[in-house]
């Protein structure tokens, strides 16, 4: 008589437990951050999509590289790819900074050619082992011909305090530093030589 309820029971906690582990993630994305607005450059400039390590790759938001180990900020992914997305609010981050320019981001359907890019690699895109928001990796800035002005690759190291371990703080302090890799990429952007659009005589 004990059997089928045991059953019963086993077959709720089966569909519980896969119900649990089936549940959506909470989605996030970082937000566009105001800065300091700032004249003159080249008047158009696409921001191509970041190279972004393996490690940091995936769905889920990695929270912490620590102790040789990736930990996973558990139940919380990014609403999309984290290339895509840093190369979409770096883009809008620039924009707002650079009111003169033209900035889009690479594959935006727009058909003006840009007479300068931003490239940018990233390896740390999580907090460091001390508990700050990290952003690491290399930023290029340079016009469209090889050769004319220069070409700016500089290292990027940047971080700041997160006041506990949650997701959206994380990606609060993380939007943060992508605003101040903006600042960084728009003062290298004002230093390029400004090169006189050539247009086609009929």
């Amino acid at each position: 008589m004990r059997r089928p309820v045991a059953v019963a029971a086993l077959s709720l906690l089966t569909m519980t437990g896969l119900s649990a582990c089936g549940s959506d993630p909470t989605l996030y994305s970082i937000a566009p951050v105001p800065g300091v607005a700032q004249q003159g450059g080249p008047v158009v400039v696409e921001v191509r999509t970041p190279v972004v390590t393996a490690s940091l790759d995936r769905d889920e938001i990695v929270r912490q590289d620590k102790d040789y180990k990736l930990g996973i900020a558990k139940g919380n992914a990014w609403s999309e790819g984290i290339g895509d997305m840093i190369g979409r609010v770096l883009t809008q981050d620039l924009a707002q900074r650079l009111p003169g320019t033209t900035v889009f981001a690479q594959n935006d359907a727009v058909s003006t050619k840009p007479l300068a890019f931003v490239e940018l690699t990233v390896t740390a895109f999580n907090a460091d082992q001390q508990g700050n928001a990290s952003l690491v990796g290399s930023l290029s800035v340079h016009g469209e011909k090889s050769g004319i002005g220069p070409n700016l690759t500089i290292p990027v190291q940047l971080q700041t305090h997160l006041e506990n371990k949650q997701a959206n703080t994380l990606v609060a302090g993380l939007s943060t530093l992508t605003g101040q890799l903006a600042d960084l990429a728009a003062q290298k952007i004002r230093a390029l030589p400004v090169l006189p659009v050539l247009t086609a005589t009929p």
